[in-house]
């Protein structure tokens, strides 16, 4: 079993920081990330979907820009013939309906919440995450300093999955702009 080592080890130390008697944000890597790609085919997208939303105990197949929360995992439409499943195993397909990719360890998955995390992410991210414009369950896929992520807000906060080798850099900016609202590593 292949033993995963976090590429924020270095930088990530729990705790509270920044400005003194204020907590504005809260942030940390959640560790164990589960993660695969499914893309299919036109003709396959209610097949794939309706499997996919049956496994994962899911409502139905979330829109573009949509995730769909299930009782084992969480489908995120991230394009318009591609699904994220988060949280659950992607299932075997025949290659003329799907084909699936894990990322798991390709990706970094940083959780941004708190009463300050919209106003520190809009400071990075050029999408408007007011929650009339990007309410729980939207997902994009947008631009962090030059480096493309993927944005869904979760019931729980924003959660960014970020391209593992820059995870690190990015950190070190979430948390230099946290600075100023008070935050804590969880």
């Amino acid at each position: 079993m292949t033993i995963r080592t976090s590429a924020l080890v270095s930088e990530y130390n729990r705790g509270r920081f920044g400005t003194e008697g204020k907590l504005g944000i809260t942030m940390g890597e959640v560790p164990d990330l589960q993660l695969s790609q499914v893309a299919f085919w036109p003709d396959s997208f209610g097949a794939v979907g309706d499997r996919l939303a049956k496994d994962l105990g899911c409502d139905g197949m979330p829109g573009p820009g949509q995730a769909v929360v299930g009782e084992n995992g969480v489908l995120i439409r991230t394009e318009p013939l591609k699904l994220w499943l988060f949280g659950a195993p992607a299932p075997d397909f025949d290659a003329a309906q799907a084909v699936t990719l894990d990322l798991s360890h390709s990706r970094t998955h940083l959780r941004v919440s708190g009463e300050q995390a919209t106003i520190l992410l809009n400071r990075f991210l050029p999408l408007d995450l007011r929650e009339d414009s990007f309410p729980i369950d939207s997902v994009a896929s947008t631009a962090f300093h030059h480096v493309g992520v993927t944005l869904w807000r979760s019931g729980l906060g924003y959660d960014l999955f970020i391209p593992r080798n820059f995870a690190l850099s990015l950190w070190q900016m979430l948390k230099e702009g946290a600075a100023q609202f008070g935050y804590q590593v969880a």
